[in-house]
């Protein structure tokens, strides 16, 4: 098979998942069902916010209800969901649930994929039946090399899921990595994604006790996971292998989804950055006064400010404050954040210097 190069670093055999042509058009929602594991893998990314704990979260929205994280799909106008966690097999019957509701809500056409360490062939069976279309498997590392005792290639005789394997690309694991991609491509399973190492708050201590390090001075990815993928990717013969690269979940994925979220959510007064950011002018101080002097005294329309009662402030669309910023007694900023729900800010300019 010809290897085609992606967005990124990131590159393929064969065709894609599905469940990664709609990642790449940042159309899927992500949906983190609870942060429950057994398995313990050691490289394991997810905060510490969320690991161990019996949270959800919908994209960076912490939801607490089915209508919250239908709400949030809309809000991208999902065309899919990946359901992660954790584990969401660890909370099977919560997951069947929330599989049931999304094909109930958006229809069929929705496409739902799934991670899981698991290797529970029941659990699998009642996730197809509640509408699952694509199952990704997570074994820990020390199975890589024994996966023909798993009973996979006759659940997959069985199934019309698409399934394969989605693991790190591990520095020194070459051996059980080609072993895995054999027993995938003999068990006719569909497809092995293998994603690069990164460092984060959750692994940063167990892979430095390994003696892994970052590949440069701007990245978290792992040096040599992502060398040691594409020598994967390029051996291929037969069988579909997807690298994916951490820029690429960032500068692409991400990207791509807050952007359609943006366009979504964005008010009169908000300006969307090329990066899909907003862009906000924002005043500080007692609201009330604010938004009173803005509109009696300066004669802003009421469409271009408003008072932000979660972070206390007034926001005023920032071609508007640049010009008026000097007749107004308090602090005044720039300031440019995500669209999601978390509101995280990247960046604040002062226009009125402390």
């Amino acid at each position: 098979m010809k290897v085609q190069s992606m967005e990124a670093g990131s590159a393929h055999t064969g065709r894609l998942p599905r469940g990664c042509v709609l990642c790449r058009q940042g159309s899927k929602m992500v949906l983190l069902v609870s942060g429950k594991c057994t398995t313990g893998c050691f490289y394991c990314p997810l905060s510490l916010e969320k690991r161990g704990r019996d949270v959800t979260f919908a994209n960076e929205r912490r939801v607490a209800s089915d209508d919250e994280i239908l709400e949030e799909a809309r809000t991208i106008d999902a065309q899919g969901t990946g359901v992660t966690g954790g584990d969401p097999v660890a909370c099977l019957e919560r997951t069947v649930h929330l599989i049931r509701l999304l094909k109930r809500e958006f229809g069929p056409g929705h496409h739902i994929h799934l991670y899981t360490s698991s290797l529970d062939q029941e659990a699998f069976r009642a996730l197809e039946e509640a509408g699952l279309d694509e199952l990704r498997l997570h074994p820990s590392a020390e199975r890589w090399s024994s996966m023909s005792s798993s009973g996979l290639a006759e659940f997959k005789r069985s199934s019309k899921m698409k399934i394969g394997f989605e693991v790190p690309a591990l520095p020194g694991e070459k051996k059980g990595l080609e072993a895995l991609i054999a027993y995938a491509a003999e068990a006719g399973l569909d497809f092995v994604n293998l994603n690069e190492l990164e460092f984060s708050e959750g692994n940063w201590e167990r892979l430095r006790e390994r003696g892994m390090e970052v590949k440069d001075e701007v990245s978290a990815a792992v040096r040599g996971s992502e060398e040691l993928a594409l020598e994967l990717v390029a051996s291929a013969k037969r069988f579909p292998v997807h690298y994916c690269s951490s820029s690429f979940k960032d500068s692409v994925q991400l990207r791509r989804r807050i952007k359609r979220r943006a366009l979504r959510v964005a008010l009169p007064s908000d300006l969307i950055t090329e990066e899909g950011t907003f862009l906000k002018g924002v005043v500080e101080g007692p609201m009330d006064e604010i938004a009173a002097m803005l509109r009696d005294e300066l004669g802003v329309p009421e469409e271009l400010f408003r008072k932000d009662e979660e972070k206390k402030r007034v926001e005023v669309a920032p071609w508007v404050l640049e010009e008026i910023f000097p007749q107004l007694p308090y602090e005044s900023f720039l300031v440019e954040e995500y669209p999601t729900a978390d509101r995280l800010e990247v960046e604040r300019e002062p226009l009125r210097p402390r």
